[in-house]
């Protein structure tokens, strides 16, 4: 059985979308969801608690990404 992983990625204004990987971002949250539908849920409240709430549409933007993991069997 498949799982995903939802990805929040709070990236600089400057910085491209393509550029914008794990690796550039300012911070990285991830949750483990039981389908796609959950990795388009609840990453809004998780940002709104961070410190980094009131620079979301003004020196940064979020980026989201769904990534498949297999369970281990």
């Amino acid at each position: 059985m498949n799982a995903f992983i939802a990805v929040v990625l709070v990236c600089a204004n400057g910085l491209a979308q393509d550029a914008c990987t794990d690796d550039q971002a300012l911070e990285v949250r991830k949750v483990r969801v039981a389908n796609e539908l959950g990795c388009a849920t609840g990453w809004q409240e998780i940002i709104a608690r961070t410190e980094r709430r009131d620079e979301i549409g003004k020196t940064a933007y979020l980026k989201t990404e769904c990534r498949r993991v297999k369970d281990p069997q």
